[in-house]
């Protein structure tokens, strides 16, 4: 019988079952077909109830939209019938968007127009406050008149405020009736879907039934003949036993590699002969996956598995493979595998850090034991440094050492080797080639370099080694030690290769590392010598100050403090976004920008608007350049403190605003206005004055100190203020405070710079302040010279009295002639003598070279001569002239000529020292240069 001749009739209790398979798979796909089109059409009808809605509020606000900003609305609106002018246009407006209703009203939601005239005059119901406020909105409106998807527009005049509003929408209903339509073609196109997954489930269940007919006679015996052929015929054991531990079915390899006689099948497993370990094998009754079994000579892979029961009885499957021959080629394929694995592990953890010595360490991690037993890596000392090897010669320094066991017999980590010319391991370096010792006990060179260390490594059981250079570019920057034991295989020269590769991926490593430490450290050192080191001395603020670099370079945070005249002393911190070389020359930048414009006596507010532009023009600069090095963002806080008065001024470029620490421990935040960073924006900084008492903490702080990953900036805060108010309680010096607050708040490895400014404040003894107001009177001058006079003796200043009393004199007489009232006189006494004279006027006096024949012109240059510096500055209203003295030194002497205070009483009537000493004129302080 051949294959052609199928019998037609297959057995009916066989045809049925497959007809019930067949049956129950169609019934299946059907349920989950109708299931899946049904959630179909849902999802489809949904959506497009979703999309009706949506356009619906975009038809709604477009047309709304469009209304609102059409010419003339307003003024229709203000007209005195705006129902009769806007009437016809909304209706218009309507037909042509094609929407229900276009409404209009105004600011109370009064209808000046509708499409149902019975509205018009009625107030419109629902919020209408976001439109009031200027926001153009959409919503679905549910309520009378008749619920609608609408939007509201506001109607803005030439001023841009709110006149009026615009509504207009799409009914419920017709939105409702949009999706109506759509359902017919969503429902045919479900129905179709399902009867074309229907068909395809009957086609293939169809299909199944047919292909799973009834064998006949002919064709089971040749796929049973076919099925022993192959069962005898592969080169792999088989056998088959029962549950009760008889021998189902043994094949020929099978019977050869455990050496069963022919009748063993239906004989028993204990009646074979076979050792006791391969019997237990076979009949316990557990799953084995590839056990190696000694038989006889021979190294058997074993398998077995269970079969399931069918007539209440199991049985197990069996599969012997001779391994004999594949168990050394195996063996070498291990080695080569787990070599593989030791490369792949070492590329992904050597080299994790830019850190020369962990790469170091994270070689020797890798390495043993699965290479060697000991290791031992040595860099030069120039590579520790970031600096480049000078030559083979240099000496190298212990960077790891690691082993199976704690031994004696090699040097610790940080030893230094000094290698001696003409040794082997000289040779090894300058040849930049491996060195294989296999027989340590055997051989004497690899001891040259340390005879006794030598010996006693022999002595302790080391017994091969293998020495690497660590070579990147030609240049060495190492030695890695491979050492195994005497118990362990030798090294071969097969294992030079992979060491080459270990000790390559390494170098590269260290190199990086090196170059790394290289640019790090020259941007610290540059960062470093930007940075203030000795704040100066002032009476004002006992200062402390404090910073610590990024983890993984240097940033741009940085802090000043800058004595300014009138006892007054400014605080600055800041922060370039950003790390490296660039960011610490922007931050030098900055400050040193920021020490210019201070020289200037500008407010908070003027030197950070000045600063502004300053940052903008380098923006600009370095985008023409194309060079990249635009500064990317900065913040700044700019903060004046008077220690006469007490007050502080401060103003804030998108930096974080201070803390203050009350003299009683209470922690304050004050209110800084934030203005923008540094080239964000082209707008006016604010600024805000605080009252501070003797003994407050001014903290200035920038954002790496209270933010980092894993810790938002609100957590920092209150962790600083906690911190604060610890010290506070303990009444600990601003130092202290300094350290406190980094050991809290920054850890040991941070990714962003960090750095605190604390500064406490201290008052003028008001004894130390004298103050007058001085009439505009040309005589008043002499009076206000004696009072000045008496209070310098007071103060033990009588040396420095002539220069006061003449700087007094050019000041006031120019502020009377040329001012206006009020006039006040203030000497203040602390590390200097500042004597200021304000007025009213904000004209600005000049320093200028007087001819010989010019009448005036050489008052500033008196006062110059006299005093330390001088200066003017503004307040919010008028300008105030000062004039510092040093209280201890030569004092300046009159030149070229000399003046008797005798003769100033004289020329007081004539507005002060006129002439050749006065101010006024061509280049004094009221000449045309004011």
């Amino acid at each position: 019988m051949t294959a052609h001749h199928r019998s037609s009739a297959p057995h009916p209790s066989r045809w049925g079952l497959r007809r019930t398979v067949a049956a129950q798979v169609f019934g299946l796909q059907v349920v989950l077909i109708v299931l899946l089109v049904a959630a179909a059409a849902v999802v489809l009808a949904l959506q497009s109830r979703s999309e009706s809605v949506g356009a619906a509020r975009s038809r709604s606000l477009a047309a709304a939209a469009a209304f609102a900003n059409a010419p003339g609305l307003p003024q229709a609106l203000r007209s005195r019938d705006p129902t009769a002018a806007l009437e016809p246009l909304a209706e218009a407006a309507r037909r042509g968007a094609k929407v229900d209703f276009v409404s209009v009203m105004n600011t109370d939601g009064l209808r000046y127009t509708d499409p149902t005239r019975s509205l018009i005059g009625k107030r419109a119901t629902g919020d209408l406050s976001r439109a009031l406020a200027g926001h153009p909105f959409t919503e679905v409106f549910t309520g009378p008149p008749s619920d609608a998807v609408r939007a509201v527009a506001p109607v803005m005049d030439a001023r841009g405020h709110v006149v009026g509003l615009v509504s207009a929408g799409i009914e419920i209903s017709n939105v409702t009736d949009l999706v109506s339509r759509r359902l017919p073609l969503l429902l045919g196109a479900a129905a179709a879907a399902l009867a074309l997954a229907t068909l395809g489930a009957a086609l293939v269940s169809r299909r199944l039934s047919r292909q799973t007919h009834g064998l006949g006679p002919a064709e089971m015996t040749r796929m049973y003949e076919h099925n022993d052929a192959v069962l005898h015929a592969v080169r792999e054991g088989v056998l088959i036993i029962g549950s009760d531990g008889q021998v189902l079915l043994a094949n020929d390899e099978a019977r050869r590699l455990l050496s069963l006689p022919r009748e063993a099948e239906l004989g028993n497993v204990a009646d074979l002969g076979l050792a006791p370990a391969t019997e237990q094998l076979l009949t316990r009754g557990e799953a084995v996956t590839d056990a190696v079994h000694l038989t006889g000579e021979r190294l058997l892979a074993v398998n077995l598995r269970l079969t399931r029961a069918r007539a209440g009885l199991g049985s197990s499957v069996v599969t012997l493979r001779d391994t004999t021959d594949l168990r050394a080629l195996a063996g070498r394929a291990e080695v080569a595998r787990e070599r593989l694995q030791l490369l792949y592990d070492a590329g992904a953890r050597v080299g994790t850090t830019l850190d020369a010595v962990r790469t170091a360490e994270e070689l020797a991690e890798v390495v043993v034991p699965r290479f060697a037993e000991f290791v031992t890596v040595d860099l030069t000392e120039p590579v520790l440094s970031g600096e480049e090897p000078g030559g083979t010669f240099t000496p190298l320094r212990r960077a790891a050492v690691r082993g199976v066991r704690e031994t004696s017999v090699l040097d610790p980590a940080g030893t230094r080797t000094d290698i001696e010319p003409g040794s082997p391991l000289a040779q090894c370096l300058t040849a930049g080639e491996a060195l294989l010792e296999a027989d340590l006990p055997g051989t004497y060179d690899w001891r040259h370099q340390d005879p006794a260390g030598g010996l006693r490594a022999v002595e302790e059981g080391f017994g091969s080694l293998i020495r690497m250079p660590l070579t990147s570019r030609g240049v060495v920057l190492g030695l890695v030690s491979f050492w195994r034991t005497a118990e362990s295989t030798s090294y071969e020269p097969d294992d030079l290769s992979f060491a080459e590769e270990l000790a390559l991926r390494a170098a590269l490593s260290v190199d990086n590392a090196r170059r790394f430490t290289r640019e790090h450290t020259t941007a610290v050192t540059l960062q470093q010598s930007l940075l203030p080191h000795d704040l100066p001395e002032n009476r004002a603020l006992d200062v402390a100050h404090r910073y610590v670099p990024a983890r993984a370079g240097v940033g741009g945070d940085w802090f000043d403090v800058i004595p300014l005249p009138g006892a007054r002393v400014a605080l600055v911190i800041g922060d370039v976004v950003g790390h490296g070389l660039h960011a610490a020359v922007t931050m030098g930048r900055l400050r040193t920008a920021v020490h210019n414009f201070s020289s200037l006596d500008l407010s908070p507010d003027e030197i950070l608007g000045h600063l502004n532009d300053l940052v903008l023009t380098m923006d600009e600069g370095s985008s023409s350049l194309g060079d990249g090095m635009a500064v990317t963002g900065a913040t700044c806080m700019y903060a004046v403190y008077e220690s006469a008065s007490g007050r502080c001024t401060l103003a804030s470029a998108g930096h974080l605003g201070p803390a203050l620490v009350r003299p009683d421990g209470a922690v304050h935040f004050p209110d800084v206005p934030a203005g923008p960073p540094l080239g964000a924006a082209n707008m006016p900084f604010e600024t805000v004055e605080l009252d501070l008492a003797a003994g407050t903490s001014l903290v200035l702080y920038t954002d790496g100190l209270v933010e980092e990953r894993g810790r938002d900036i609100d957590v920092g805060q209150r962790l600083l203020r906690t911190t604060l108010e610890e010290q506070a309680g303990l009444d600990t010096e601003p130092q202290e405070m300094c350290r406190s607050v980094f050991e809290a708040l920054a850890p040991s490895h941070k990714e962003d710079d960090a750095a605190l400014l604390v500064a406490r404040t201290r008052l003028l003894d008001p004894s130390a302040v004298a103050d007058w107001e001085m009439p505009a009177d040309p005589s008043a001058v002499a009076t206000v010279r004696s009072e000045a006079a008496r209070r310098l003796g007071e103060w033990g200043l009588d040396e420095i009295a002539f220069n006061t009393e003449l700087i007094l004199s050019e000041l006031l007489t120019n502020a009377v002639r040329y001012g206006t009232a009020p006039i006040r006189v203030r000497l203040l006494h602390s590390a200097t003598l500042t004597c200021e004279v304000s007025d009213s006027s904000s004209t600005s006096p000049h320093l200028k070279r007087a001819a010989a024949l010019d009448e005036g012109g050489r008052g500033l240059y008196l006062v110059a001569q006299f005093a330390e510096r001088w200066g003017t500055r503004y307040p919010l209203r008028g300008k105030i002239i000062w004039a510092e003295q040093l209280l201890t030194g030569p004092q300046p002497q009159p030149q070229p000529w000399s003046v008797d205070l005798d003769d100033l009483d004289d020329l007081e009537g004539l507005g002060g020292l006129e002439g050749p000493g006065g101010l006024e004129g061509p280049g004094g302080l009221g000449g045309p240069d004011r």
